[in-house]
């Protein structure tokens, strides 16, 4: 790990996405942040994953780069694996060579998506129902195995600056020429920032001998129609929202009924708390979105 002489230096993994974003943000004030991204860093060739880590000498990887396009994971499954698996084995064991801390993101969408309570650290993955949370969860399986040196950080229902994602969505749709607008209403999860999320691992970062698996999700809970109504609340529009069921929204990946995560994890290591998944859209809705 770095000396007290100079500042950790972090480089990431899928740099310019959503969260990788807001990574750089939080972190460079405190930190040295190196951000990577296609073309210079592959993940998929790891040769060239092990030239970025040798040119670079960071003190830790946050691994953000994936497939993240749930549906089309389930037409593309080779490329799926080849990202969110293959890749992620690629970042994994180059790291442990070089000596490097691993923090690797995951999903909900490693748990069956049935329970009728929130998914805690120690509840057992299966892998989900999709190709996505399957590559997602063989990526975990390969951090753990490949570099002992990880935390593995499970988030869902996502949402940053500049999107893509759920609330950008809703801000679109809702411009006064649909009355109604059908939300799903039977799929229960924890809507969470990005900015939550890079506070988050901000605290990880300050235990550099923590390991393991930790759930990164907002606390609270709602469907997805509430967490439109929300949206609109906050946005100050007028628009009505109507919960609808998942079988009137088919989609080619099938969605868990509960991405519900609960934060054991966190109070074991008593690391700080999340924020409230309210709060935390309300600071970003008023940053992304301020009312006039």
């Amino acid at each position: 790990m770095a000396g007290t002489d100079k500042r950790l230096k972090v480089l990431l993994t899928g740099g310019k996405g959503m969260l990788g974003r807001t990574l750089v943000k939080v972190l460079g004030c405190d930190y040295e942040v190196v951000p990577t991204d296609l073309p210079e860093a592959d993940i998929t060739d790891e040769d060239c994953i092990d030239r970025v880590l040798a040119e670079h000498s960071p003190d830790v990887v946050i691994h953000c780069a994936a497939m993240t396009v749930v549906d089309k994971c389930e037409s593309e499954r080779d490329l799926a694996f080849r990202l969110n698996a293959r890749g992620t084995a690629n970042v994994a064991s180059s790291c442990n060579r070089h000596g490097i801390r691993l923090i690797a993101i995951s999903t909900d969408y490693v748990f069956e998506g049935d329970a009728t309570e929130p998914y805690d650290e120690f509840d057992i993955p299966t892998g989900g129902r999709t190709v996505y949370g399957q590559s997602k969860f063989a990526g975990e399986r390969a951090v753990e195995s490949l570099c002992p040196n990880h935390v593995i950080c499970r988030i869902s229902w996502l949402y940053g600056s500049g999107g893509p994602s759920f609330v950008h969505t809703m801000i679109k749709l809702a411009d006064g020429s649909r009355p109604v607008l059908k939300v799903v209403g039977d799929q229960h999860g924890n809507p969470t920032s990005t900015l939550a999320v890079a506070r988050g691992i901000a605290e990880i970062l300050k235990r550099p001998n923590l390991c393991g698996t930790l759930h990164l999700t907002c606390e609270g809970e709602a469907t997805w129609a509430e967490f439109a109504e929300e949206i609109f609340r906050i946005a100050g529009k007028s628009q009505r929202v109507e919960a609808c069921t998942t079988e009137e929204y088919p989609r080619p990946a099938p969605r868990p009924k509960n991405s519900r995560l609960d934060k054991m994890g966190l109070r074991l290591a008593k690391l700080p708390n999340m924020p409230h998944w309210k709060d935390a859209l309300r600071e970003f809705m008023h940053q992304e979105f301020p009312v006039e």
